[in-house]
This record gives C-alpha cells, structure tokens and sequence, in this order.
C-alpha cells in the first residue's frame, strides 16, 4: 500500500486533522453581507415609507358613505339571504360603499337578524346606517299584498289582479296563455281554472304578472303534495284532474268540518250502487250549472236558468263536469283527497247564518231535511 497523501482538488474538499472541512478563502462572505444589508435597508424604507399606510389600513374604519344618498334604488332581500349577503348586494346596487360598512352598522343592531323579505326603496351612496335603518322597517317595503279567497274563479281572479296591481286585465290575461311558463300540470290542459291557487301574495315592484301567476300554480302544487292529490286519485280509481274538479265542487258546497262529508255525497253519486241514492248518476250541483252560464257558483239561479243546457249542467249531465268551476283551497283540496265514510247522497243547509248543514241517506231523510230548511226560511232574514 501506498503512504502517499491523496491530491487535494479544491480547498472545498481539504480536511483538518478530526474531519473538519477547512473554510473557503475568498471574498464570496463579504458579498453575502452586503446583499444582506441591502436587503435590510430596502424593508427599513418600505416599513417608514410604505407599511405606515398598511398598518393604518387595518385599524381605519370601513369604507362608508357620509349620505344621506340621493336618487332611487329599489333593493330586493330575498329568503335566505344572510346579512353579508345583503351586504354584498347593497354595494353591487350602490346603495353602500363596501360591505364590512354594513357589516359594522348590523352587527352593532341586533334588530338587524329580524329583516324580513321584500322590496326597499333606498337611495344610492347611503351611511350604512342608513341603510340598515330603512331594512329596519317593514313599512319601508313597497310591493301589492294580494290576497286571493277560495271560491274564485279565473275571471274574478284576473279582475281583482288587475284591480290591486298596475297591470291590465289585459296583460294578466296574455300571461295566462303560457302554461309552461305558469308550471300548469299537464293534465290541466293548458287551463288554470282551479289551479291559481287561493293565499295572500306580495307582488315586487320588479315582478311581472306571469310571477305572480307562477306563484300561485307553485302554492297550489304544495297543497297538492300535501294531499297527496296524486297518489290519492289512484286510490280512489280517479285522475288528478278529476280529484281538482271535485275540490272545486267542494268548495262551492261545502264548509269546515263538513268538506269532508260533501266529498263523500259526491263519491256516492258518482260511484254509488243502483240508483245512485235517487239522483241517477246526477250530481246536481247548482254552483256548476251557474259556472256553465258564465255566473260565480255563489248565484242563486232561476228555473230557466238551471236548464240551459251546457257541460256544466249537473242536473242534465251525469259525471263530473268537464274542468274546475272555481279555485279551492287547502281543505277543500285535502277532503277530495280522504272523502269521510258514510251512506249519504244528499245534504241540505238548514241554518243559514251558522252554516249547520245536515245529511241525508235517502230521498225522504232529505225532504224532511229541506221542509227543515223552508221552515227555517219563513222566520229568518238570510234566506
């Protein structure tokens, strides 16, 4: 073996005596401190120079608006917005300068979590404050509270529309001539009768009446599924279109507790054995026969009258009618859907201003039951 010592490539690769690698001779380490130092120098003037504006930023109040604001902005809060949201959409509408401004001004309010839905008329460039007091205040709100009864038909309906809203006759009626775009079912064949459904409904300043229009099918589809208009019709051997006609028919009849007993009265004579209980398949509903004649099912009408003949003659007609004569309502829609048990084909109102009305199984029961009702009517101002 040999004793010589190995060349030495580079000081990077000598050792001292233990392992330890000798140090690198040159003016490398005098360049790292100055780069050091210019570094140091540059962060020292951006902290004096710039960083006072940064730090200032973060402890400087938001972004606001002196106000009062000037010109109009009609704000829409919409379900399920949170107050960020709001936020967000104030300073989009330029109603507000920034968000967090809104922010500060809710969370100092705790009345803020209480902002109900609806339209605001609101200035552009508001305080925040401001802002927030006017979404404060439901009178602040500007929309048409619209509220439909049951029992209406699609002409009354579009009447009192047009009576409580700025549009025509006219154009509620152009509006009902798009079922899809109302999400009519499609077994009502592109008619709505019975299916705008009877509630209380705000109409927006942005909302036009095929909105409005859509929103009631929408209300009454929930009652539907409430129901279980659909599955209910199967079980009881009709359609769902058939099941509106008889909601319809019990709503022109019936009231409360009883809905459920004039469903029953309507199944029987529809469905009933033999003779149908004396009516012969007929159901005889004069509310009907009025609809068929242009009349709301509330007209008390003349012999000549129940006679003329149309498809919505009850009394010449066995069957349902062909469409909804009017639009019924939760309880009406829920006791086509579950008719109560009973034997009754007929049922007469023998008190007219507490509404009793008494049912009857056979032709008799019932004369006896009218002859009730015209005794009741010699001494009484309601009939």
């Amino acid at each position: 073996m040999s004793n010589e010592t190995p060349a030495v490539e580079s000081d990077e690769d000598a050792y001292y005596q233990g392992g330890a690698r000798r140090k690198k001779r040159g003016p490398s380490g005098c360049v790292a401190v100055l780069v050091a130092l210019v570094v140091l120098a540059g962060a020292f003037y951006f902290g004096v120079t710039k960083g006072v504006d940064w730090v200032s930023d973060q402890f400087a109040a938001a972004a606001d608006y002196p106000g009062p604001g000037s010109g109009e902005v009609t704000f829409q809060v919409n379900k399920g917005d949170s107050v960020a949201e709001m936020g967000r959409n104030l300073k989009e509408d330029g109603v507000v300068k920034s968000v967090q401004a809104f922010l500060d001004a809710a969370a100092a309010d705790p009345e803020s979590a209480g902002i109900q839905v609806g339209y605001y008329e609101m200035k552009e460039e508001m305080k925040a404050v401001d802002a927030l007091d006017v979404l404060l205040d439901p009178s602040n709100q500007v929309s048409a509270t619209v509220t439909i009864p049951e029992g209406l038909r699609v002409v009354d309906i579009v009447a009192l529309l047009a009576e409580k809203t700025d549009f025509g006759v006219k154009k509620w009626k152009a509006a009902l001539k798009d079922p899809v775009a109302l999400g009519l079912p499609d077994y009502a064949n592109g008619n709505p009768e019975g299916y705008l459904f009877p509630a209380t409904y705000e109409m927006g300043p942005k909302d036009k009446p095929k909105d409005l229009l859509a929103a009631m099918v929408t209300r009454w589809q929930q009652a539907a599924d409430e129901a279980g208009l659909e599955e209910k019709a199967a079980e009881l051997g009709k359609t769902p279109a058939e099941l509106m006609i008889i909601a319809s028919l019990i709503e022109a009849e019936g009231r409360g507790d009883d809905m459920p007993k004039v469903a029953r009265v309507i199944y029987n004579r529809l469905d009933g054995p033999g003779d149908k209980g004396g009516t012969n398949g007929l159901l005889q509903i004069d509310a009907a026969n009025a609809y068929g004649i242009g009349k709301s099912g509330t007209t008390a009408l003349s012999s000549e009258e129940l006679a003329v003949d149309t498809p919505y003659n009850t009394r010449l007609y066995t069957g349902l009618p062909p469409t909804p004569i009017e639009a019924p309502g939760d309880d009406a829609i829920a006791a086509a859907a579950n008719p109560a048990d009973g034997p009754w084909y007929y049922y007469v109102t023998v008190d007219l201003k507490t509404g009793e009305t008494k049912f009857a199984a056979t032709y008799d029961e019932f004369l006896d039951y009218r002859n009730e009702y015209l005794t009741y009517c010699e001494t009484s101002d309601a009939c």
